[in-house]
């Protein structure tokens, strides 16, 4: 057991310098292409399925590396969506001037839903998210989302064109039931 890992620590020391050549050459920012080549030894040291012939281990260390950074992309690409989603809504609510009863009237009205009319009116229209995501996020076809959300906005319209009066009495009303 100590020979193997003793002997991937010689391979590993020898793949260094050339993984942190292909890290630089494939992603240019410094920084980054050093942390990403080392946790590609890293996992090297820890990973027992790794091959163990240094010239079948060497493609799977630049291909790991590879990997790695195409993870790091997915995640900075969500990131950002998630920040200028985030920026926009800020910027819809900083623009609107809705008083005090508008959004008492839709916070009541949305209390009114279905739990599933909630939950998927606060992901499409308050987070943005496209109906493809809400289906993987709920885990329903995308065809359900789309049913769901057109029959949740339809039941908080009716909520809102109700009077607001009302809307509290049959919140009672159908408490009662």
């Amino acid at each position: 057991m100590f020979g193997w890992r003793w002997q991937r620590e010689k391979q590993v020391a020898r793949l260094s310098p050339d993984l942190h050549g292909y890290a630089s050459a494939l992603i240019g920012d410094a920084d980054l292409s050093f942390d990403l080549a080392q946790e590609t030894l890293t996992k090297l040291l820890v990973t027992p399925h790794a091959p163990r012939e240094f010239d079948d281990l060497k493609p799977y260390s630049f291909r790991m590396l590879r990997n790695l950074y195409i993870d790091y992309l997915r995640k900075q690409k969500i990131r950002m969506e998630y920040s200028t989603e985030q920026e926009r809504v800020l910027s819809e609510i900083h623009t609107r001037s809705f008083d005090a009863s508008d959004q008492l009237a839709v916070r009541e009205a949305f209390k009114m839903l279905k739990e599933s009319h909630r939950e998927i009116l606060f992901l499409i229209d308050v987070m943005g998210m496209k109906y493809l995501e809400v289906a993987e996020v709920m885990d329903i076809p995308k065809g359900t989302v789309m049913s769901r959300i057109s029959r949740a906005r339809a039941e908080m319209m009716k909520h809102l064109q109700d009077d607001p009066l009302d809307m509290g009495e049959q919140s009672r009303i159908d408490d009662a039931k």
